[in-house]
Order: structure tokens, then sequence, then C-alpha cells
């Protein structure tokens, strides 16, 4: 089992998930974050510290957010790992509810620790 961050934190990217990681298995996009699954040791402390629950199990994934699993592990090879938390973007609040944001992920890394 590995946690695994969903289309839920696209555009609100808050990192109160990351500040409680023991292991630093976050790792940051432009507009999300994503998981190392092989450096990820499912202790689960950081689903429930994420305020959009975009956090889940893999065993707890519905059918056809499998591809999440396979982004997290492609881009946490590629982005920097981030450690601390940061603030969210400006505009978060304003995206936590919005639905079906697969479309506005971006493959770009974010800036990761400054």
């Amino acid at each position: 089992m590995t946690f695994v961050v969903t289309e839920e934190c696209i555009k609100c990217k808050y990192t109160d998930c990351v500040s409680v990681c023991p292991v630093d298995c976050f790792y940051e996009g432009e507009n999300m974050l994503v998981i190392d699954p092989d450096e990820c040791i499912d202790c689960g402390v950081c689903e429930p510290e994420c305020p959009v629950e975009a956090i889940k199990s893999d065993e707890e994934l519905a059918a056809g957010e499998e591809k999440w699993l396979v982004l997290n592990t492609k881009y946490s090879a590629l982005w920097p790992n981030l450690t601390v938390a940061k603030a969210a973007p400006a505009d978060a609040d304003e995206w936590a509810e919005k639905k079906d944001k697969a479309g506005e992920f971006s493959e770009k890394p974010g800036e990761g620790n400054l």
C-alpha cells in the first residue's frame, strides 16, 4: 500500500501534508503535489491533514483513479522534493471545491525547498 495525491490537489496545493510526513516523500509541481510511492512508508499521517481530501490510499482509489498512482510515480522522479510547508497559491480556496480539475494539471516542476 502507498498513498497517492489525486486531482483534488490541482490548483490548491495546500502543503499541510508535507509538514507531517516523516520521510519527506512529497514532490512539488507547478500546481499540485505528488507522493513518491517507493519512499512512502504508508503511515497515513498525511491523509487527514489534506483540507481538500486529495490524498488517498492506493487501495481506496475509485475506478478510473488508478492513473493518479502512475502520475505520482512519474512526477516524483522529475519534480523537486518538498520537505517544508509553504503558503498555498493565492487562489487555492477558489479551486478547493471545484471538481474535474485533471485538465488543469501542469507537468512543470515547482520550486521545491527554497
